[in-house]
């Protein structure tokens, strides 16, 4: 569905996307990742046409972005992070505008913005002026209108900024439905909605992809590092330094509990090494209530990719 190919954008004063190449395939759900200027945006501004490149090339259903700009147009729908409206008009009426400017042909257009509405809970508000609505409404009506000409492929730029937790609910779940007839590429920083929504994830960094996998891949590149958490009663300085001079630790935090208790976050080059924690709070005679390995989550993951990459430009 998607090609991109040795894109590259530069502004006059810094190189926004550096030469950088996906492939989205037709049905996927991939989540877009990358720290706030890592060029997120502009990629996707050039994929759905908006901004033009300086070099590389992009296909979007085999149609070439550069060349044949209004195929590719017919075949996106675009949700910007600041969804442009027309706040002064009323919901059916901006539909009506918006398809007749997307082609829908005028003897399918009420059909198809009566199935738009329903698709995205705005049934009951046609008839609202656009100003007047929450922005939760608002964003469905954004919504509304990347899907209003029944693109092959949505591109949903940060699509719940904003709202309040239960808008972002009715959002996400919104847009887990369109997944069953749409190719979507999603950007948020929102890391529970790709966890929850997408099969597969890039992530951008300095304008560079530095990952593409699915979530379980990408956590398995960091399962040479083990965060292991371990609580005993012991003397904190002590600990520390009896726990660190163990080869392949190192302790990250250390916190005293209540009644004697001492909590350790250690870095360990394996979860393994939990047997010789154990072994050290025998031969030092440390009670010991608790020993576990932490679970990475997307966003250990996403802080150590970007991390990482960014360190080895």
């Amino acid at each position: 569905m998607i090609k991109v190919s040795g894109v590259t954008k530069k502004y006059p004063a810094r190189l926004a996307v550096d030469n950088v190449s996906f492939e989205v395939g037709r049905g996927e759900i991939v989540g877009f990742l990358g720290p706030n200027g890592a060029g997120k945006t502009t990629t996707m501004r050039m994929l759905t046409g908006y901004l033009p490149m300086n070099s590389g090339t992009i296909e979007v259903a085999g149609f070439d972005i550069a060349t044949q700009a209004r195929e590719v147009r017919s075949r996106v729908g675009y949700l910007p992070e600041s969804c442009p409206l027309y706040p002064e008009m009323r919901v059916d009426e901006y539909l009506k505008f918006r398809a007749s400017l997307k082609g829908v042909k005028s003897s399918a257009r009420r059909a198809k913005i009566n199935e738009v509405k329903e698709q995205c809970g705005l049934t009951e508000v046609g008839k609202r002026i656009i100003g007047q609505l929450s922005k939760g409404y608002r964003q469905r009506v954004g919504l509304a209108d990347s899907l209003v000409h029944d693109p092959d492929l949505l591109v949903l730029d940060e699509p719940t900024v904003g709202l309040d937790p239960y808008q972002i609910r009715q959002v996400r779940e919104l847009i887990t439905q369109l997944a069953e007839r749409h190719t979507i590429l999603l950007s948020t920083h929102i890391l529970q909605e790709v966890e929850a929504i997408c099969e597969r994830i890039l992530i951008i960094n300095e304008g560079k992809i530095v990952a593409s996998d699915t979530e379980e891949n990408l956590h398995r590149q960091l399962q040479a590092c083990s965060i292991i958490e371990i609580e005993i009663m012991a003397d904190k300085e002590t600990a520390t330094r009896e726990v660190s001079a163990l080869e392949g630790m190192d302790v990250r935090n250390a916190s005293e509990l209540a009644d004697g208790w001492l909590w350790l976050e250690i870095e360990a080059d394996s979860a393994s090494m939990r047997v010789e924690l154990f072994n050290l709070a025998v031969a030092e005679g440390w009670p010991l209530r608790e020993l576990s390995e932490q679970q990475h989550s997307l966003e250990d993951t996403f802080v150590q990719i970007t991390r990482d990459k960014g360190a080895k430009s």
